[in-house]
């Protein structure tokens, strides 16, 4: 009987710490289903086509960025770069050659808040707007909440300005930004990845030496094994060319 007990009470603590780790999706009270058919919201797509898109949060980085952006170079590999208004400031030439080399630039935030309230969000993303116009020309229409944390309300106004807003697959998060080795990070990428996956590594906020490191030995192998590497924008285009 004590072993029983013992037993639901592991089930049960595990089920909490599930929970917990995907905060994400239950602070909205509309599914993901429900914002996978309007549109509004991204995590992958479905194809058949060896696709996949690589995603990059919390730059530009003065060297870890240009670092993955020679690695993606080589491999004629095009990638999506969620950048930080504040970081931009900080290499406003990285985020030109982002650009100028074909890859997706889009919004996460200017101060990267874990918590705000909706009026400074939408302050927060002007401001990132206005500087990404300011370096490129473009004002981006991709957004990424901060640690995927979003509201239906959240949802409601970014859609009203024009976002799409980007998540990432669920068992495609390297979790790079806590450090936990290169083969640890090859090793999710590679075991997990499937046609029309989005793949979330962070190229910004910290060291980034393991996710430079990492991507040396993904690239190649996924090229490999067939996968062509695209941005948000490819991707949503082939979808919604799927769909016609």
């Amino acid at each position: 009987m004590k072993n029983k007990h013992l037993f639901l009470f592991i089930l049960l603590f595990v089920g909490l710490v599930f929970i917990l780790s995907t905060t994400y999706t239950v602070l909205a009270e509309k599914d993901r289903r429900y914002y996978e058919n309007t549109g509004e919201v991204v995590w992958e797509i479905d194809t058949k086509e060896k696709v996949v898109a690589l995603t990059f949060d919390d730059g530009p980085h003065p060297k870890h960025t240009g670092e993955i952006l020679d690695l993606l170079a080589k491999y004629n590999a095009k990638a999506t770069f969620f950048v930080v208004g504040e970081n931009i400031e900080k290499a406003p030439d990285i985020l030109l050659r982002q650009y100028n080399e074909g890859h997706d630039i889009a919004n996460h935030t200017y101060t990267h808040p874990i918590k705000t309230t909706i009026p400074k969000l939408e302050a927060e993303l002007k401001k990132t707007n206005d500087l990404i116009y300011s370096i490129t020309g473009h004002y981006p229409e991709l957004f990424r909440p901060v640690e995927g944390q979003y509201t239906d309300e959240m949802i409601e106004s970014v859609v009203k300005q024009g976002y799409k807003v980007v998540m990432w697959s669920w068992h495609l998060d390297t979790e790079d930004w806590k450090d936990p080795g290169v083969h640890r990070i090859v090793k999710t990428v590679l075991k997990g990845t499937e046609p029309g996956n989005v793949i979330l590594f962070h190229d910004g906020g910290s060291n980034r030496s393991q996710t430079v490191k990492a991507l040396e030995k993904i690239l190649p192998e996924l090229q490999k094994q067939g996968y062509k590497f695209v941005t948000i924008t490819e991707l949503l285009y082939m979808n919604n060319e799927n769909e016609k």
